[in-house]
């Protein structure tokens, strides 16, 4: 059968992005073949689109997107997990930039009424992330004080609105005076311009010289080792993201001088290894947005052939909250 897809047959800008014709295979053993009805739109897109070598390239012609919610139309031998007609999701797996694709059953969860499915295609990913370092990596509960950089970033915001349920104090950190409030409604108690405060210095004042229980860095760079020096003694430190580089290399005695400190450095791929921990993850997300305890902010919405366009204003970072692509 033929569906329509958005592929990249070489390294480049959004222009190499084409929306073409391609042919797919019933589903084989373990297989379903799911009509997508919103696909989730990440930075990482953008990445694997412009690498040409590295941890984010991939083989071409390749069709990009990472995560997304469709419909199952059709089920290969040994599936018994799904039906024909459930709405599913998925995430960290390539090829969701198309009207239907073949996915690996076991990699797929089913949608619980009273969600829709463009919300879902909007949080999904940031949602397992948000999920696994809030309950996995440190386990937050009710009194804790976090630092969160970047809080005003999709993973960041959902962070935020989650920890507050909880009874954690956010401290959240923006670079900028026009994303305070956005980290502020999202649930951070306060909130520090990176271009005009010293975090350091905010962040014990706020804490009384105390220090926070988990710094959860987005961010890279310097932030990274500046931050040891906010942490209470047996606090942790957890790196994330680097958009603003590689964290330089760190002598680990550093770790013991500043009250032993536990260092974590997850990635989401360990927490999709398994059928188990998949569910897990998926079934917290669900069960917040339903609650509304968190919240899905889609900023902009478009049709699948005009990925192009999104992909240039993801770049030019004129993006607010989530973007998700509508297959016709």
């Amino acid at each position: 059968m033929k569906t329509k897809a958005m592929r990249v047959h070489e390294a480049g800008g959004p222009e190499v992005m084409q929306f073409e014709e391609v042919e797919i295979s019933s589903p084989g053993k373990g297989e379903a073949l799911i009509r997508h009805t919103a696909i989730g739109v990440n930075l990482i897109d953008v990445y694997h689109r412009t690498a040409t070598g590295g941890q984010y390239a991939l083989p071409r012609p390749t069709t990009l997107g990472v995560e997304a919610v469709g419909v199952v139309e059709e089920l290969g031998p040994d599936v018994d997990s799904l039906k024909v007609g459930d709405r599913v999701a998925y995430w960290m797996l390539p090829g969701a930039y198309a009207q239907k694709r073949l996915a690996p059953a076991w990699r797929l969860v089913k949608i619980p009424d009273g969600v829709a499915d463009e919300d879902v295609a909007a949080v999904i990913l940031k949602g397992v992330t948000a999920n696994y370092l809030l309950h996995d990596i440190w386990k937050t509960k009710s009194g804790d004080t976090i630092l969160l950089h970047a809080a005003a970033g999709g993973v960041g915001q959902i962070m935020s609105q989650w920890a507050a349920k909880i009874g954690a104090t956010v401290i959240g950190t923006v670079d900028s005076a026009e994303k305070a409030g956005a980290a502020k409604a999202a649930g951070c108690s306060h909130v520090i311009v990176m271009d005009d405060q010293d975090f350091e210095t905010d962040v014990k004042k706020l804490t009384d010289g105390k220090g926070v229980d988990v710094v959860y860095d987005l961010i890279g760079g310097d932030v990274f080792e500046k931050s040891l020096n906010v942490i209470r003694p047996l606090g942790m430190i957890v790196g994330v993201g680097q958009a603003a580089g590689p964290v330089p290399p760190l002598d680990i005695s550093k770790l013991a001088q500043k009250g032993s400190i536990f260092l974590s450095k997850p990635t989401l791929a360990t927490f999709t290894a398994n059928r188990e921990t998949i569910e897990r993850l998926a079934n917290g997300v669900f069960g917040v947005l339903k609650d509304g305890t968190i919240t899905a902010k889609i900023g902009r919405s478009a049709p699948l052939e005009n990925a192009q366009d999104i992909h240039r204003a993801l770049e030019a970072k004129q993006t607010t909250g989530s973007t998700v692509l509508l297959p016709q």
